[in-house]
């Protein structure tokens, strides 16, 4: 399994300066959401605690809501590029898992904001509705990847076996970082990423108490 604290090619200056200022308008969003509620914080509010510009804001999402998804549509494409180019020899599972690996490198250091989060989905229904739309897209979207990968061609109907993999995998890590968030500091989100992976190569088998 991929290391999560390292990713195998450093992002460019200017990548790494658009997911910085993605992560702070996200950030700032949830914290004002977290103090005020969701519906009443704006734009402008939310550009302001990040020391950018509403224009600016609508450059990295389309609506108020979105901000609070955490969904990153550059982030799907590295994950169905991924699976696309590994090697054949590898499983879909442990690419998927790999790549996921990569893309939640810096999940550590965001505890805090993902714990928020959850809190404030539970006080703003409307946006665990949203937010279920948009990983259905996301889900949807990998399932064709993995159908490419085991020979299916693009735009051909998607089968009963990417999806379900699909659909698995991006449950999994949900269930992972809701456990994760969840816990106190007992333990490091790599470990339980890692056991979440097990269970599902271990196809769900009943594990030993308090695994």
């Amino acid at each position: 399994m991929q290391d999560v604290t390292s990713k195998d090619a450093a992002p460019g200056l200017r990548e790494r300066k658009k997911r910085a200022t993605r992560a702070a308008l996200s950030d700032a969003a949830v914290r004002l959401a977290a103090e005020h509620g969701a519906e009443n914080v704006t734009v402008e509010a939310i550009s302001s605690a990040a020391g950018v510009s509403p224009r600016t804001f609508f450059n990295y999402f389309d609506s108020h809501d979105d901000a609070f998804l955490m969904i990153d549509e550059e982030v799907g494409e590295r994950l169905r590029r991924t699976v696309r180019q590994a090697p054949a020899d590898l499983a879909v599972l442990d690419v998927l898992r790999d790549a996921f690996a990569a893309e939640l490198v810096d999940i550590e250091e965001r505890h805090e904001i993902w714990s928020l989060r959850a809190k404030v989905f539970q006080r703003s229904p409307h946006l665990l509705v949203r937010g279920l739309g948009a990983h259905m897209a996301e889900e949807s979207e990998l399932a064709q990847a993995i159908a490419e990968r085991l020979g299916g061609a693009p735009g051909e109907a998607v089968g009963l076996y990417p999806r379900l993999v699909a659909a698995v995998s991006t449950t999994a890590i949900r269930v992972a970082i809701e456990d994760w968030c969840g816990r106190t500091a007992d333990i490091a989100f790599v470990e339980v990423f890692r056991l979440t992976f097990e269970h599902l190569a271990a196809g769900l088998a009943a594990p030993a108490a308090g695994s």
